[in-house]
């Protein structure tokens, strides 16, 4: 059959994947800067001024979000799949060090104190992010080194927007003062130690992969999961409901535990640093504001365990968790992946988030009924690209039986705005160059209804892409003309692994792909964090923050009422 699909249409992203992989076979490191050329002839959509002297501040932006800290003291960068890896090549106990983690991104990584950085990848996916990243914070590292060095480290400690020294490096880096704001609103108290190690050296970083076959990967994926399974007996012979979400949304959902918190949560957010938070609040109670009051008190609650003096609350709410069916397993000597197991019939629905509640008084007292379900919901923080294919694969080939397959992600829209929601019924895989065809089971109507700030879009066509950074104008304006609109990186990879579910065989490639008609549940469903044909509101621009959980949360009870319905209808006809 013939088809038009958003195939690469940039020989300059291919010739960058070409060099990256050909240089990382080598047994030693590669030095970035054999990357800069070709990373800025891709003319990569998030690194538009790349070859420019004035920097590039939402690319910049974007990387610092996506690399710990300690990257600014780091030489060398070592990529593997597990701590056994880094041990058998001689790097040392990773575990030992200090670990570190990136505000917006989840990844394992661990700093040995000096020069070097080790990250735990799950799959090639990692790669087409992590380098990416490294070559665009050097590129825009070493413009700023260029004017700034000379410079007295005072400037850069005392710089604040709307002050003298601030003025003074507008100046010198060819920026206006709102364009170095954003970086400074990004960093904040961080700014000037940024600026200083800017100022201080030129960047030349050096990265290398250990092993990275196929195999290394299946390796990591199988510890991941025999941690989990000897954590939780019993877990191969249960009936699963599987989900790609967070580790935060389901949890809160079916024990409202902000909710139980909200006179300390309230007290926290009349600091006089929270001015913003104490202002929504006001709004709330005096009803001028249409925010809801669990979402609200749900993302306080994460602000005010990350200080000193809310993080006795953590392990009370991992306590409160246990005691109503939900258990955490973080990974241990492998990749960052955790996991949340929801055994239904321990849940109690008098402590549910009150959407939870179906709406018919017969539906309502059939939640009573989930004591009697044998099923789990295997709940997992969304992996990247494609490590989901490895990840779905491995706990399909050790469950039972799985009753449904559920998938929350972030995705870039090409026709909505930050905070829609995008239910897509056609995928095109950029891994496996698929087209996937399938019946979403999730409508506009199933999450409009708690959807506050945003719309919702369905019937729409999603592109799984191997990269954020390995996309340009050419190849956008490729998709767009196509009629995709959702630009996303974990649907593909879960679809190639559904077909592997019900089919007995291995995924095609390269083809139109019938998932209709499947044996069990399917939901996909994202958010939107990125709206790259919109200028300053690219990836680099920022993070979602507080609105964020608006279209978060109204998928998650989406999906939340699916299973619970699914379930009823399953235990009625036992």
């Amino acid at each position: 059959m013939e088809r038009t699909v958003p195939v690469r249409a940039s020989e300059e992203i291919e010739l960058y994947l070409r060099t990256i992989y050909s240089l990382i076979r080598s047994s030693n490191e590669v030095h970035i800067r054999s990357l800069e050329e070709v990373h800025s002839g891709m003319n990569s959509s998030l690194h538009t001024h790349s070859r420019e002297a004035k920097p590039d501040i939402s690319a910049l932006t974007y990387a610092l979000l996506r690399l710990p800290e300690q990257i600014m003291r780091v030489n060398r960068v070592i990529l593997g799949q597990s701590a056994a890896t880094f041990a058998q090549h001689n790097i040392g106990e990773v575990e030992t060090w200090q670990q570190v983690s990136a505000r917006a991104r989840r990844r394992k990584c661990y700093f040995d104190g000096h020069d070097r950085l080790v990250c735990f990848i799950a799959s090639r996916s990692d790669i087409d992010d992590v380098i990416p990243t490294l070559t665009a914070l050097q590129i825009e590292w070493n413009k700023f080194h260029l004017v700034l060095q000379g410079l007295p480290a005072e400037v850069f400690q005392s710089a604040r927007p709307g002050n003298q020294p601030f003025e003074l490096l507008c100046q010198k880096l060819g920026l206006v003062e709102n364009e170095l704001a954003r970086l400074y609103g990004a960093l904040g108290s961080k700014f000037g130690e940024v600026m200083n190690a800017f100022a201080s050296r030129r960047s030349d970083l050096r990265i290398q992969v250990l092993n990275g076959s196929l195999n290394d990967y299946r390796h990591a994926t199988e510890n991941w999961w025999q941690n989990l399974e000897s954590q939780f007996p019993g877990l191969k012979n249960r009936p699963v409901y599987f989900v790609s979400s967070n580790t935060h949304s389901l949890p809160n959902l079916v024990t409202s535990f902000g909710m139980t918190q909200k006179d300390k949560l309230i007290e926290f957010i009349h600091q006089e640093d929270q001015a913003a938070l104490l202002g929504e609040w006001e709004e709330i109670r005096e009803q001028t504001s249409p925010s809801n009051q669990a979402n609200f008190f749900n993302y306080v609650l994460k602000k005010y365990q990350a200080t000193p003096a809310g993080t006795h609350l953590i392990n009370k709410q991992q306590v409160f968790e246990n005691e109503h069916g939900i258990y955490r397993f973080p990974s241990v000597h492998s990749f960052e992946l955790e996991c949340d197991i929801i055994d239904l019939a321990k849940l109690d629905p008098s402590v549910f988030d009150s959407r939870l509640l179906l709406g018919n008084d017969d539906q309502d007292a059939c939640l009573d009924c989930l004591r009697q379900s044998d099923a789990l919901i295997i709940n997992i923080d969304y992996p990247l690209g494609a490590a989901a294919y490895n990840l779905l694969t491995k706990i399909a080939e050790n469950v039972s039986h799985i009753i449904g397959i559920y998938v929350m992600g972030k995705a870039a829209s090409l026709n909505g705005v930050v905070g829609d929601v995008i239910i897509p019924n056609v995928v095109y895989d950029e891994h496996s160059r698929n087209t996937y065809l399938f019946n979403n089971n999730f409508a506009a109507s199933d999450v409009a209804r708690f959807l506050t700030f945003g719309t919702v879009l369905d019937n729409q066509k999603a592109v799984s892409v191997l990269g954020t950074f390995l996309q340009n104008s050419n190849i956008m304006d490729v998709i767009y003309r196509e009629g995709y609109t959702d630009i996303e990186m974990e649907a593909g990879p879960y679809l190639s692994a559904v077909y592997e579910l019900f089919r007995p065989q291995r995924h095609p490639v390269n083809e139109i792909v019938d998932l209709h008609k499947l044996p069990f549940d399917l939901g996909i469903l994202h958010y939107v964090s990125d709206t790259p044909f919109s200028k300053g509101k690219n990836l680099g621009a920022g993070t979602m923050s507080y609105f964020g959980m608006d279209s978060t949360y109204a998928v998650s009870l989406s999906i939340l009422r699916r299973i619970f319905e699914i379930e009823t209808m399953r235990l009625k006809r036992k």
